[in-house]
């Protein structure tokens, strides 16, 4: 049966998996640094580029290939490129399709370490980068430049959830000459398939939802063969940003069960929402399951699910949200997200921390916000924990 024919569920488990000689029915993993050629002919051919095959596990590995065909099927992408980690995916992407002279729009509502690096880091080589506000269409068409090159936006974004019509913005994009990439960390190609909505190029913290269960480092660029299996592959091979073999293997076996957690993670988080909102010491829950939310029509729209983020605004500012975090007793207090276990963490102070105070604000990155990843827990469980800090507010 043609994998083009399978449906999402069986693409995850069976999806690039190729066997070796060994009949290994889980993928084998190949902890090796090189690859032997049966001659000099052979070698020359394969790093010519004449000849498929391994040549080096910087750029060549087939437990990495593994993961990256599946994930590319996922996506309903041409190619994808599996890097070290979500912040290397995006570093490829910007070192792969940039040049002096370029601009970039991004959206403000981004994690707080993707900001710095496009200021901090990109922007020290001759690229231009306007900030702008995620839902606000008119204000992407205005910061729109003849050079800009790129749109990058995450959506849901990190950590209000907030949410942007990916067609619309990518229509826009192009009728300018530009492409959409669209960081889908949030709802994996599980909830949302945004190539299918008009964008580009997809990124990916893969240590995220893709592993499930905090594991590993990885990250993934998934998009078409001639920018990402040409461009940003090139920046993988020369620049080394290399997913490890190891890692890629845990990823694969994450991605067998994907389909069954996010939903699970949805129904979790949604209950938890609901319960947050009635809370008197709550001033406002962002999710995109709530009615709510701005955005709650258009999730529906194109998302399938509403994801595993649930923030909320506590009332009394930094002094109140610590205390809910320090009195939890069974979720983790960390800035990591997408596990089965529930994790919590104070984005102003962490994620975001290194914002100046006029980012932050611009972000909505309030003093009283807490982001909770919910995980697979029994929400009732949840729900108590975070009550210990809540009701003694």
């Amino acid at each position: 049966m043609n994998h083009t024919e399978w449906e999402f569920e069986t693409l995850a488990v069976r999806a690039g998996h190729v066997r070796t000689n060994e009949g290994e029915h889980s993928e084998a993993i190949f902890p090796t640094s090189s690859f032997v050629f049966s001659s000099a002919a052979q070698a020359a051919a394969r790093f010519g580029g004449t000849e498929p095959g391994n040549i080096y596990a910087r750029f060549t590995n087939p437990t990495v290939r593994y993961f990256q065909e599946r994930l590319a099927a996922l996506e309903g992408g041409e190619s994808c490129v599996a890097t070290a980690s979500g912040m290397s995916a995006i570093l490829a992407v910007m070192l792969g399709l940039l040049k002096v002279g370029d601009h970039v729009v991004c959206s403000r509502a981004v994690f707080g370490t993707t900001t710095l690096l496009l200021q901090n880091i990109i922007g020290k080589f001759g690229v231009a980068f306007s900030f702008v506000e995620l839902t606000d269409m008119a204000a992407w068409e205005e910061a729109l430049q003849p050079n800009t090159r790129l749109l990058f936006v995450e959506t849901p974004a990190n950590p209000l959830t907030e949410i942007v019509d990916i067609r619309e913005l990518a229509d826009l994009a192009h009728r300018h000459g530009s492409l959409l990439v669209v960081d889908n960390c949030f709802c994996t190609p599980a909830l949302q398939r945004p190539l299918d909505l008009g964008a580009d190029i997809v990124v990916h913290s893969a240590t995220k939802y893709l592993d499930g269960q905090g594991r590993a480092l990885g990250g993934a660029v998934v998009g078409d063969k001639e920018r990402v299996g040409k461009d940003v592959y090139g920046v993988l091979r020369n620049g080394g940003m290399t997913m490890s073999p190891f890692n890629a293997w845990i990823f694969l076996k994450g991605l067998e069960t994907l389909s069954l957690r996010m939903k699970a993670h949805c129904e979790n988080a949604l209950q938890l929402a609901q319960w947050l909102e009635a809370h008197p010491a709550i001033e406002r829950v962002h999710y995109p399951g709530l009615a709510s939310h701005p955005q709650h029509a258009l999730a529906q729209q194109q998302q399938s699910g509403f994801g595993g983020i649930v923030s909320f605004i506590v009332k009394g500012g930094q002094a109140a949200a610590w205390q809910v975090v320090d009195a939890t007793q069974m979720l983790s207090i960390t800035a990591n997200l997408g596990d089965a276990k529930t994790t919590i963490t104070h984005p102003a102070t962490t994620t975001h921390g290194r914002l100046t105070p006029e980012q932050k604000a611009q972000a909505g990155i309030a003093a009283g916000l807490l982001r909770v990843s919910v995980g697979l827990e029994s929400v009732r469980d949840i729900q108590r924990d975070l009550a210990r800090g809540l009701d003694a507010l």
